[in-house]
């Protein structure tokens, strides 16, 4: 796997070369994702689709569409459906360029798969392989509008508030789900955009592999059979746990590979291996991004760097104009298990915004997320691997060596800021720590998340609080829509829990050292210099735990650790209007309050490689 940028009309794109170890086939695979919370999940599924293609002796590219992923930004108001489009032709170009395959297979995923068909009538490509594909841009466009409808919804019963919240930074007529946002002119271009009667008189071989749970594709596949393409088709199940599952439950649809590893390899014996892969240019390995305000003259860059002795941890480093000398980073940690962009494409955003400040940002895949690889022993998509103090000691000794970073501050969200939390109180060089709903604050390997789920409700009493005077959470209680033994289980449960939390207050006030002592642990940190920020939105359950788990403590560490609540957001700030006052909060810490960062060098003596 490389990591490379490469043009598409006045935009960069990022992708991934995968490279056939062996003898390469004259066939190539170019991957087309899935749009928005779906291409999320399905990130490490692709990353096995691309590196099965690579195992047969095709060199397969995979990449992000303009806008999306870790490519270059472009106007919320664009047509994206046309330029991911002529993104998938750049990205054929791209691969035949690098490669000198001459045979192209577009393997395209939900609506990657239908712009993967109309792509196929705006450059040449030999076959196509469709995985639960969208045939219709317009029910798309209805199912988008439905799943937001939804969310407004669901959003109302649980805020009292009626009808649709507005999103910022989306244009009128656009549509955001999930935080994942398409733009009325999108809208309008996906209503015309049908499979049927799209697919190019040049592709010979076809793969259609449908959802078993929801198969929708057989008549378009006869369709095409009969219009002369030599057409395979499958129903399978896989897709739910690809696409419909958060990350940290997804799984690699096995029969679904199986059986585009099957049907690539009938292609690949169709045309003779090809010479070793070489290609007339070197890919481009860096992006490059205007300054803050435009300015073309303190212009930041992007690129991918590996991780470790071994190189198998993987992230983006966003550098800062070369006139800067401050040297200042902040290290952004996976949400969960979603890779390096974080949920919404937050961390792209926060990384760009810094880095025109002059931070350097390393947004790093933990070992067994992302792009990195999975350690010896360990699973993929684990949220709690015991290694991953190690990884972040790692990712500041690079920063460090590299880069004579002096002063380095780490931000998560939910696990993100556990491990952030767990890697000040370990004593890592750090001036900052900036956590956004935490949901834990101790973990073992004897629990697992859907424990730490319960954990969550029993922990957050605030907002059964609130919906006793609430009207509209009555009206589901009397017509049976709520269970009341779990409330009532919940409130026999809350008892125990503050007497805990007065117990251990009592105890350090004598002194006496407790196991999970969170309390302790956050004045130990403070007392190093390592300024300590918790950000919630208001009814997250990790708050109710953290006044119980540190007790007074929170209120006796007065200005030195701090704590802000964000009204109307949800666990992820899915809602670009609370993800942009989150950022916001989050770069006033960042950047405020020099003179703290000053005297938290003096108390650390500078940073040095572990």
């Amino acid at each position: 796997m490389r990591p490379i940028y490469f043009p598409s009309g006045g935009h960069q794109l990022f992708g991934w070369l995968h490279l056939p170890a062996g003898a390469t086939s004259d066939w190539g695979v170019v991957v087309c994702k899935p749009f928005g919370y779906e291409a999320l999940c399905a990130h490490r599924s692709l990353l096995a689709f691309a590196d099965s293609a690579a195992a047969l002796g095709m060199p397969a590219l995979r990449f992000d569409y303009a806008g999306t992923g870790d490519s270059a930004d472009i106007d919320p108001n664009a047509d994206q459906a046309e330029l991911w489009t002529r993104d998938i032709a750049s990205a054929v170009a791209q691969l035949r360029r690098l490669t000198g395959v001459s045979r192209v297979c577009l393997l395209g995923f939900r609506l990657g798969a239908l712009l993967s068909v109309i792509a196929s009538r705006q450059c040449p490509v030999e076959a196509l392989a469709l995985v639960a594909p969208v045939l219709s841009g317009k029910r798309y466009s209805r199912e988008f509008r439905t799943l937001q409808m939804a969310a407004d919804a669901a959003e109302a019963a649980n805020s009292g508030a009626a009808g649709p919240r507005e999103s910022a930074g989306i244009g009128v007529g656009g549509l955001e789900v999930s935080g994942y946002a398409l733009a009325a002119a999108s809208l309008a271009s996906l209503s015309q955009a049908d499979a049927a009667g799209a697919l190019a008189p040049t592709v010979a071989d076809l793969l259609v592999i449908d959802r078993s749970d929801l198969p929708v594709a057989r008549a378009w596949g006869q369709a095409a059979h009969d219009a002369g393409a030599r057409v395979e088709y499958q129903a399978l199940p896989g897709f739910v746990e690809m696409m419909l599952r958060a990350p940290q439950f997804a799984k690699p649809p096995q029969e679904m590979l199986q059986a585009t590893s099957a049907w690539l390899s009938q292609l690949r014996d169709r045309a003779p291996a090809g010479a070793a892969v070489t290609g007339a240019q070197p890919p481009a390995t860096e992006l490059v991004l205007e300054g803050e305000g435009g300015d073309p003259e303190g212009f930041i860059t992007e690129s991918g760097v590996f991780l470790g002795a071994d190189q198998a941890m993987f992230g983006i480093l966003t550098t800062p104009s070369r006139d800067e000398n401050r040297r200042r980073a902040v290290i952004l940690l996976n949400i969960g298990a979603d890779y390096h962009i974080g949920a919404s494409r937050m961390y792209v955003s926060l990384a760009r915004r810094w880095a025109r400040r002059g931070y350097y940002i390393l947004r790093m895949d933990l070992a067994g997320l992302g792009d990195s690889n999975t350690r010896p022993g360990r699973t993929d998509n684990e949220v709690f691997p015991p290694e991953a103090l190690e990884d972040i000691r790692t990712a500041i000794d690079f920063l460090v060596t590299r880069y004579g970073i002096r002063e380095v501050s780490l931000l998560g969200l939910c696990a993100g800021a556990y491990h952030g939390l767990r890697a000040a109180i370990a004593g890592l060089p750090l001036a900052r720590v900036l956590m956004v709903n935490p949901s834990n604050y101790f973990w073992d390997q004897t629990m697992s998340l859907e424990g730490l789920q319960l954990t969550e409700v029993v922990g957050n009493p605030t907002i059964y609080r609130e919906r006793i005077f609430s009207v509209r959470a009555w009206r589901r209680f009397l017509t049976g829509q709520v269970n009341i033994w779990r409330i009532v289980r919940i409130y026999m449960r809350l008892p125990v829990l503050t007497l805990q939390s007065k117990l251990r207050d009592a105890a350090r006030a004598v002194g006496v050292r407790l196991r999970h002592d969170l309390g302790r642990e956050l004045e130990t940190v403070i007392a190093r210099g390592v300024r300590m920020v918790f950000i919630f939105a208001r009814g997250e359950p990790g708050l109710d735990l953290l006044k119980i788990e540190a007790g007074s403590m929170i209120g006796r560490l007065g200005e030195r650790c701090r704590l802000c609540i964000i009204d109307s957001a949800d666990h992820t700030f899915s809602r670009s209007g609370a993800r942009e006052v989150l950022e916001n909060v989050l770069s006033d810490e960042l950047y405020a309050r020099q003179e703290f960062a000053a005297a938290t060098r003096t108390a650390q003596g500078g940073l040095r490689p572990a």
